[in-house]
């Protein structure tokens, strides 16, 4: 594939707008995360508690990314991309000027799954410019705005040894800012889809059996990277005693990893199939897993992290090829549907490292769950492999 031919192909100024777009919002989304060991010791959370402290954004997410999905199908994503980050200013101006408490912070958290919407505005905006055989490269580049996890890793902890937390929300303001005026600047409304969303069209929806298959194969992908993208600042911070600093940085490898990978798994996935893709992703995954579980060395644990999140990252490219190719005409509320699946799986990441930890003394036992759910999903997307090939895609313009 010629990149020129990819360019004539669709729109490139809404292709860059939904990368910003994506990129500021999962910027925005976990940085909860991002500054949780401040905020821990600041309040001196237990470590059910900072679980829960970043996974409630991911879990508002969830319903918000249905919502959004539903708005952006019906109304184009660029009025409601330009509605969603008006919306997220609310919560940082709280960080900045408040959320002095727990329940004040599960409040800001909640209205920062505005942010974690973006995937149902951002996705289809760039899905709906390019045909079939171009969805998981066009995908995965809007796509690779994961790597706003890695700016948050990087830049809140540093920012906040000089302004504390507090200030880096207000700070958070800035880009959130510039963004939205460059969105609203470059983005262009797609084609309308073929069928427009109805209530009627949503209840159908819910009832194929494809959509939920794919939310599961995506609740553990996407689950996985911002789940582990979210808590791992806490988790090296605490399990190996880095400094709040260091602790980030390492953890923004993995979430470099996974994001600028992403485009690649989508562009694999073209050529080779989703399915099949996937297949590598669970089955390197998994073990992976299994051998963190048992606390290795800081050396290990620094390399086998960001490896685990590469592979999800290809793992998330891969599956909204397929999600593309199953449901183009749909994206929007497709989209809203199986990132929600994937806020979910993360917001039962951090819940599960936490909650396990407090009852087994270490978080060994919650990566060695996850392993388990990732070995799980590695012999789901074999079975649905073949009823997929044998289906639908026998007419797909892409291999599946």
């Amino acid at each position: 594939m010629r990149m020129r031919e990819f360019r004539r192909a669709g729109h490139t100024p809404s292709l860059v707008a939904a990368l910003l777009h994506f990129d500021v919002s999962f910027m925005i989304w976990v940085i909860l995360g991002a500054l949780g060991a401040y905020i821990a010791e600041d309040l001196g959370l237990t470590a059910a508690e900072k679980g829960v402290l970043v996974a409630t954004p991911l879990l508002s997410a969830a319903v918000c990314r249905v919502t959004f999905g539903v708005l952006a199908d019906r109304f184009g994503p660029r009025r409601i991309g330009t509605l969603s980050m008006s919306i997220v200013v609310l919560p940082l101006l709280w960080g900045w000027l408040g959320a002095n408490s727990m329940n004040e912070l599960l409040g800001v958290g909640v209205l920062l799954g505005v942010a974690g919407a973006s995937f149902a505005i951002s996705l289809p905006l760039a899905s709906r410019w390019y045909p079939p055989q171009y969805q998981g490269l066009a995908m995965g580049i809007a796509g690779a705005g994961n790597s706003g996890t890695v700016a948050c890793a990087l830049l809140a902890p540093r920012l906040a040894e000089q302004v504390g937390w507090h200030g880096v929300m207000g700070l958070a303001l800035i880009p959130v800012g510039l963004v939205l005026i460059g969105f609203r600047l470059l983005a262009k409304e797609p084609p309308a889809p073929a069928r427009r969303l109805t209530l009627g069209a949503f209840a159908e929806m819910l009832g194929e059996s494809d959509t939920w298959k794919l939310c599961a194969l995506y609740a553990v992908t996407f689950g996985g990277f911002v789940g582990l993208s979210s808590f791992l600042p806490i988790f090296f911070h605490d399990e190996y005693g880095l400094s709040k600093v260091d602790a980030a940085s390492l953890a923004a490898i993995g979430g470099a990893a996974g994001s600028f990978v992403r485009p690649f798994g989508g562009h694999l996935a073209d050529r080779l199939g989703g399915t099949r893709v996937l297949t590598v992703v669970y089955g390197v995954a998994a073990p992976l897993l299994l051998a963190l579980s048992t606390m290795p060395s800081l050396l290990w644990a620094g390399i086998g992290f960001p490896i685990v999140m590469a592979f999800l990252g290809l793992g998330n490219g891969a599956t909204f090829q397929l999600v593309g190719l199953r449901f183009h005409a749909r994206i929007g509320v497709v989209t809203g549907l199986v990132g929600a699946a994937g806020g979910l799986g993360g917001f039962m990441l951090p819940i599960a490292l936490g909650s396990l930890h407090d009852s087994f003394g270490g978080y060994g036992a919650g990566l060695s769950l996850a392993a388990a759910v990732v070995f799980v999903a590695f012999i789901g997307v074999n079975v649905v492999r073949v009823a997929w090939r044998r289906g639908w895609g026998a007419t797909a313009e892409a291999p599946v």
